[in-house]
């Protein structure tokens, strides 16, 4: 049995100079009840507490460490970069390679902007797509999570279903009212609110594959529905890949599940777990971003040098090895496999949602296929679950509603490991 007296102690020492201990709330544990662990390194498909415990990671620093924890290649590429330089505040001959790459592998993406977050990027996206048609309302979905930016937080999926927050203080009502919701998976729902706000509408930002409500999949036909939407009334279609982007396939959702965007936005992997991101799109409409526009958006870190190597290396590994992507692949259904018949087998109502290396398992029998159905799940049987997982040295998000994500260095054993720790539920 773990052991957490370390962790309690910083816990405790935290909440004295930082609200609620935590530096981003889902860390806080308040979804699954106790108190967070905290975590002190990590290598390959492994998590190491303060307290000695290890565990297998499912999470992945929530997408990022596709390669796994401290993969060589990548942390002899930041060392080699930190000596040489930690941030010039000018422009690098890496940026250029970071872009060519990127370009050279995501569908649709001519020109792309380096920011420093995925929350950023999104902003930015938005703010570009705003100027490009000279339109103010979007439309997003419910339960999708986009960032903290003030035009995202209208029903946020996971970090605001965790709290149980419905409206964020501090989100202007002019801000609220230029950003429409509709229901995931619902096509009429979007038609409807483009009939009643005509010649209003400059972007659908989505998660093309959700991963902010558990993972939850686009129905047949629904991602392409939105495209012929976008392209007959003019409207900028926004994909955040900042889950998905160079996770599902080398190109993303767009190349996974075979639809265009206009806009495209990033984080996470393309910074190899540094805080990065970046966002791009077709030419004519990314041309309209300062210098070459008067769409402004800028950043003195944007293309930091060290983020910008460890992206750099984690990209070009998956982009000269698919095989990775296979594997990743294999395992994910495996794990699926290996829940599914374990869950059945104790007479456990479940559904499990898969694409790719993102799973997650919710707890009711009904289909989950947007935030309504995910919500109906039984989350206090998941916190039990939850915790009975994390004793037994398995790291899973500690919410119902985030999506798992697996890494290329966890092994065949590590999955029979995971599911021999469910067996003991």
């Amino acid at each position: 049995m773990n052991t957490y007296q370390q962790s309690e102690k910083l816990f405790k020492r935290a909440q004295s100079t930082i609200p609620g201990g935590v530096n981003s709330p889902v860390r806080a544990f308040k979804s699954v009840g106790g108190n967070p662990v905290f975590m002190k390194s990590a290598k390959g498909a492994y998590l190491f507490d303060v307290d000695g415990n290890r565990y297998i990671d499912y999470i992945s620093s929530w997408g990022p460490m596709i390669l796994g924890h401290c993969h060589e290649d990548v942390v002899r590429a930041v060392q080699q970069r930190v000596s040489e330089a930690i941030s010039f505040g000018t422009p690098t001959e890496l940026e250029i390679s970071m872009a060519e790459l990127i370009t050279s592998m995501a569908p649709n993406v001519d020109l792309v902007r380096m920011v420093s977050s995925g929350t950023e990027a999104c902003m930015s996206a938005i703010r570009l797509a705003r100027g490009y048609t000279g339109k103010d309302k979007i439309i997003k979905f419910d339960g999708c999570y986009h960032g903290h930016a003030d035009s995202f937080l209208v029903k946020a999926g996971s970090g605001l279903a965790t709290f149980n927050i419905q409206t964020v203080p501090g989100v202007t009502k002019g801000v609220a009212c230029d950003t429409l919701v509709a229901p995931y998976n619902d096509l009429p729902a979007v038609e409807k609110l483009i009939k009643e706000n005509a010649g209003e509408i400059a972007a659908i930002i989505i998660e093309p594959v959700v991963g902010n409500m558990g993972c939850i999949l686009p129905e047949p036909g629904y991602l392409e529905g939105l495209r012929k939407i976008c392209t007959q009334h003019k409207i900028v279609f926004v994909f955040d890949e900042v889950m998905t982007g160079f996770r599902l396939a080398p190109g993303g959702a767009q190349q996974r599940l075979n639809i265009d965007a206009d806009l495209v936005t990033y984080g996470k992997v393309i910074g190899g777990g540094m805080p990065v991101g970046a966002f791009g799109g077709k030419k004519e409409i990314m041309e309209h971003i300062a210098p070459l526009g008067n769409v402004y958006q800028a950043g003195t870190l944007s293309g930091n040098p060290v983020a910008t190597i460890a992206g750099f290396t984690t990209l070009s590994i998956l982009k000269n090895d698919p095989k990775i992507y296979q594997n990743l692949d294999s395992k994910t259904n495996s794990l699926k496999d290996g829940l599914h018949k374990t869950l059945s087998a104790k007479g456990i109502a479940h559904t499990i949602n898969q694409i790719g290396s993102m799973i997650s398992v919710h707890f009711g029998e009904h289909k989950v296929n947007n935030f309504e159905t995910a919500s109906k799940c039984d989350i206090p049987f998941f916190n039990r679950f939850f915790h009975h997982m994390l004793s037994k040295g398995i790291y899973l998000p500690p919410s119902a509603y985030e999506s798992w994500f697996l890494n290329n260095a966890l092994s065949d054993d590590d999955i029979v490991i995971t599911l021999e720790a469910l067996n003991k539920f």
